[in-house]
């Protein structure tokens, strides 16, 4: 962290950027403190983040989070980025009805360098630290982690919603779970962190640091919680898992594709956490469209635009919105397409059967009736051949007839 003196906005306004957007704030009065404080010495504070690289890749849901980071940043504050290399092998629990599987050491380290890079998609890299939690988690042993152990009681532990659902209901919990929210504990211990950032999932965990800090001469951290993003199924939480997702580094088209893909109920909720509108700004272009001073579709195209033009630069968003023009819209497709997700493979998968499978057609023979006559089209081209087999990866349209549309999700 530099030493340099810097010049920081007045608290007050820095708080009215930084509230926005957020869920839980422990608490505010600390908040403008450390701020004020801050202010005076001429010194930022340490935001810490922490990340636990289980997957390669980050989507749309990690970057709601990552813009509160910015804002720190953008306000002249140093954000420590943690990776998760230790506390990845040992699996979060939030959120989770039972013991996540471990990931090998190589695992961790590939996801972790994807990870960062597509971090940076969003971060100022001048304003960010980047630090492994190996560097103090590994050197406890033993008699360290049975130290910090000490620090909590099983009864605390077991107020957390999923250790308890989990008791009650009689799924075993291993002892190296409660362990979790103790290791990322100490990662605000080892940096002195003046603020955390979490989703709302992780409060729990981020209020164990808080707690253990004084126990260790330090100031309790500060804790802000963000929501958490529902995936384009308007429902679960955007997940690679689910298949709901829009990821950060997918095609141009494909990212376009995605957002147009959504309810228009849920695209107010993206305009809240992905845009700078928030939720006042997102109100009013609701309140615009039903009053049809706009089509909901016209919003929607700016969403997609702005999102594409984000992680891909304006002339790529140029280019999705052309190719969305030419493609879909002007097939006057119906505003609520229905999407199913398959298992993406390496091997081909043949229409006719996915277009059984997917209910499209009542066998395989009726498919290939379908495409015989012409009634078949894969985002709006016409298919020739009743053997034609299509890659099982990416997104497409299925359009059987006038009136039958799905969207194929594979991954």
């Amino acid at each position: 962290m530099s030493a340099e003196r810097r010049e920081f906005p007045p608290a007050d306004e820095q708080l009215r950027v930084l509230r926005r957007g957020v869920v839980d704030l422990i608490s505010e009065d600390e908040l403008r403190q450390k701020l004020e404080r801050s202010r005076d010495d001429g010194r930022p504070l340490s935001v810490k983040v922490g990340f636990d690289p289980t997957a390669p890749d980050i989507h749309l849901g990690h970057t709601v989070l990552m813009r509160k980071m910015r804002q720190f940043q953008d306000l002249g504050h140093q954000v420590v980025y943690v990776i998760g290399d230790f506390t990845a092998a040992i699996g979060d629990p939030s959120g989770r009805s039972k013991t996540r599987p471990p990931l090998t050491r190589e695992q961790i380290l590939a996801n972790a360098e994807t990870y960062t890079r597509q971090a940076f998609m969003t971060l100022d890299r001048e304003r960010a630290v980047t630090r492994f939690n190996s560097e103090w988690l590994s050197p406890l042993g033993a008699e360290g982690m049975i130290k910090l152990a000490a620090k909590y009681t099983v009864a605390r532990m077991l107020e957390r919603r999923d250790f308890r659902e989990r008791f009650d209901g009689g799924v075993p919990i291993s002892v190296h779970e409660l362990l979790y929210p103790l290791a990322q504990a100490y990662d605000s211990v080892a940096l002195a962190a003046d603020v955390e950032l979490g989703g709302t999932d992780q409060l729990f965990n981020l209020n164990v640091g808080r707690e253990i800090m004084p126990d260790y001469g330090l100031a309790p951290q500060v804790i802000m919680t963000v929501p958490l993003l529902e995936g384009t199924d308007g429902s679960d939480k955007m997940s690679k898992s689910l298949g709901n997702y829009v990821g950060v580094t997918d095609a141009p088209n494909e990212i376009f594709g995605k957002v147009m893909s959504i309810s228009d109920t849920l695209m107010w909720r993206w305009y809240e956490l992905l845009t700078d509108e928030g939720a006042e700004g997102a109100r009013a272009l609701r309140e615009v469209a039903e009053r049809g001073e706009r089509h909901p579709r016209d919003l929607k195209v700016d969403l997609a635009r702005l999102l594409v033009a984000r992680f891909h630069g304006d002339a790529a968003a140029d280019e999705a919105v052309t190719h969305f023009e030419q493609v879909f819209a002007r097939k006057e497709l119906p505003d609520e397409i229905a999407t199913v997700t398959l298992p993406a493979a390496d091997e081909p998968v043949w229409l006719p059967a996915l277009l059984k499978e997917t209910g499209l057609a009542a066998s395989t023979s009726a498919a290939r009736r379908l495409i015989q006559g012409g009634g078949v089209k894969l985002d709006g081209e016409k298919v020739v051949s009743e053997e034609a087999s299509i890659p099982a990866r990416g997104e497409l349209l299925i359009q059987v007839g006038k009136r039958h549309f799905l969207r194929v999700r594979f991954g």
